[in-house]
C-alpha cells in the first residue's frame, strides 16, 4: 500500500513539472526569432550604409548572402551573411519594402509556428 502511495505522488509530481515545461519551448523559439530579426536588422542596415540602398522586396534577403542579379544593383556589395537563417520552425524569414508596418523602412517576420503569413502568431520587427 504505501508503495503504490510513494508511486501515486512521484507521478503526480512528475505530470506536474512536465504540465510547467509545456510552454518552455514555445518561449525559447520565440526568444530565437526575435534574436534573429535583430541581427537581419543590423545586416540590412549594414548593406543600406553600403550600397546606399536597401535590397528590394524580389532582391530580398538572398541579398545579404549573394550579390543581387536585378536592379538596383549595389555599386558596392559584400557578403553580410553566409547562408539565408531560417525560422525555428525551418521556414525562410519574410522581408518586404517598403514595409506595411514600416512605410518608411522595412518589415521582417517569421510566419510562426503554423507557417502561413497574416495569422496571429506572426512575429515581426513590429513586436520587438
Amino acid at each position: 500500500m504505501e508503495m503504490v502511495l510513494v508511486l501515486g505522488i512521484i507521478a503526480l509530481l512528475a505530470g506536474t513539472g512536465i504540465a510547467f515545461l509545456v510552454g518552455v519551448g514555445d518561449f525559447g523559439k520565440e526568444t530565437k526569432v526575435k534574436a534573429d530579426l535583430n541581427t537581419l536588422a543590423s545586416a540590412l542596415r549594414a548593406y543600406e550604409a553600403q550600397s546606399l540602398t536597401l535590397p528590394t522586396s524580389r532582391q530580398g534577403l538572398q541579398a545579404l548572402v549573394e550579390r543581387p542579379g536585378s536592379k538596383p544593383q549595389p555599386k558596392s556589395w559584400r557578403q553580410f551573411l553566409k547562408k539565408p537563417l531560417l525560422d525555428p520552425w525551418g521556414n525562410e524569414y519574410q522581408y518586404a519594402n517598403p514595409g506595411i508596418h514600416d512605410p518608411k523602412g522595412f518589415d521582417l517576420s517569421s510566419n510562426g509556428p503554423d507557417g502561413k503569413p497574416g495569422t496571429p502568431d506572426d512575429i515581426g520587427n513590429w513586436d520587438l
